[in-house]
């Protein structure tokens, strides 16, 4: 019996030893100093490819630009920029749906927030917050609000929207029948190229602990 118990301790010390080691990388303390270069700055992004919005239909924008202001901060998660401008088609060339062209207007400021850093990669990973956007397809009008996890890469400035279900929401729905309702949960995806305004200097964002 007693070796019974004795063997029986060792399976779950080994066990929880490993179990341990499983769990040891989330266990890893967030960044919680954000250092933005240049800081404060103002920047431009363009659409690198298309831009598409889901919601139910694909809607694509062939061009999309937007600009703002960013600065280093402190706390996770911690905002790094303000989107105060976001566009979606020009009139030459319009975002489009199987329903028609797509007006979307933004309500900004939309925000950067950064929440984990990878030094090896160089890259954070976030979400672009306070989303707020009225969008017209022929009859159908309606707002999406939320979030949408993104991604910035220091060595080619990249900013990746790549949102999941879920982060979106339809607030309201006009004239849009059952193709889009209140029920609805819209996907934003899309890479836009950051520079600093008026150069082709490609700002970094770098997290640490104090």
């Amino acid at each position: 019996m007693n070796k019974s118990l004795k063997r029986t301790a060792v399976i779950a010390g080994a066990a929880a030893a490993a179990f341990g080691l499983a769990i040891g990388p989330s266990s890893a303390v967030p960044s919680t100093v954000w250092t933005v270069n240049p800081t404060p700055a103002s920047f431009t992004a363009t659409n690198s490819g298309n831009i598409v919005l889901t919601a139910n239909i694909p809607m694509t924008c062939t061009t999309s630009s937007a600009s703002g202001t960013m600065a280093s901060a402190t706390g996770n998660p911690a905002t790094v920029a303000s989107i105060s401008a976001i566009n979606f088609g020009t009139s030459a060339a319009p975002c489009t749906s199987v329903l028609g062209n797509v007006t979307t207007v933004a309500t900004t400021p939309w925000t950067v927030v950064a929440q984990d850093y990878t030094a090896a990669t160089g890259v954070t990973k976030g979400y672009i917050g306070n989303v707020n956007a009225t969008i017209t397809v022929g009859a159908c009008v309606f707002k999406v609000v939320g979030k949408a996890s993104a991604t910035y890469t220091n060595s080619t400035g990249i900013l990746a929207v790549n949102s999941v279900s879920g982060e979106l929401t339809v607030t309201t729905a006009t004239g849009c029948g059952t193709v889009v309702t209140t029920s609805t949960k819209p996907t934003f995806k899309g890479n836009y190229a950051v520079k600093v305004k008026n150069t082709t200097t490609i700002p970094t964002i770098v997290g640490s602990n104090p």
